[in-house]
């Protein structure tokens, strides 16, 4: 199975437009345009009854000391974590593409509660929801896609893992807000195939994706 995107190429940086946060013109952060990007796929097993996707970014700090801090970097040998930035299941097995912003565009403070995608589909968590706990402003369960936000003092280029798996299953077991944990644990022992799409992205203008 392949996955392609005329957002960005493999292994090249992902659109600001595609971003939840970019570079300000009056400082180091501004909103990005949060559009959920294009992905396309083809070679797909015949047996396959629908599809499920994550976007995940394992290049987050474990630490949250010097994220964001003047005249602070944060550094390249700090251990890093996984942030989850989209969890989609129950695809129709006869889709080969999800339009850019077809699901979602723009930044919606306490997350979507009802994130738009193709017919049929359920949105799961994002980690959003845990980074903005403690924000009054911002607190909720952010739910679709939610795209890259890397501190704007990283050292490091942090990639972001678009992966589409092509299940034996009509519909997985799962509620709509499922987490990162459920879906692994109800799609295990159907994958038939799967395709990883990389993009990068970076906030710091000394350290570019």
């Amino acid at each position: 199975m392949r996955l392609h995107s005329h957002s960005f190429a493999a292994g090249q940086p992902i659109a600001a437009r595609c971003a939840f946060g970019q570079p300000g013109s009056e400082g180091p952060f501004a909103f990005g345009g949060n559009v959920s990007p294009h992905l396309a796929w083809d070679e797909v097993p015949a047996a396959t009854r629908s599809f499920a996707l994550s976007c995940i970014d394992h290049d987050v700090p474990s630490r949250g000391d010097d994220v964001n801090q003047a005249g602070r970097v944060v550094p390249a040998s700090l251990p890093r974590v996984a942030f989850v930035h989209w969890l989609l299941a129950d695809i129709p097995s006869g889709l080969r593409e999800l339009a850019e912003g077809v699901c979602g565009a723009g930044i919606v403070a306490h997350g979507k509660t009802q994130p738009p995608g193709p017919a049929g589909t359920l949105q799961g968590r994002n980690d959003y929801s845990d980074w903005f706990a403690g924000d009054a402003s911002m607190a909720g369960q952010w739910l679709g896609y939610d795209g890259p936000c890397p501190p704007w003092n990283d050292s490091i280029v942090h990639h972001y893992r678009f992966t589409l798996y092509a299940l034996d299953v009509a519909t997985l077991d799962l509620q709509t807000g499922f987490t990162r944990a459920e879906f692994d644990v109800v799609r295990a022992g159907h994958v038939l195939a799967q395709a990883t799409l990389t993009g990068t992205y970076s906030m710091n203008p000394a350290v570019p994706a």
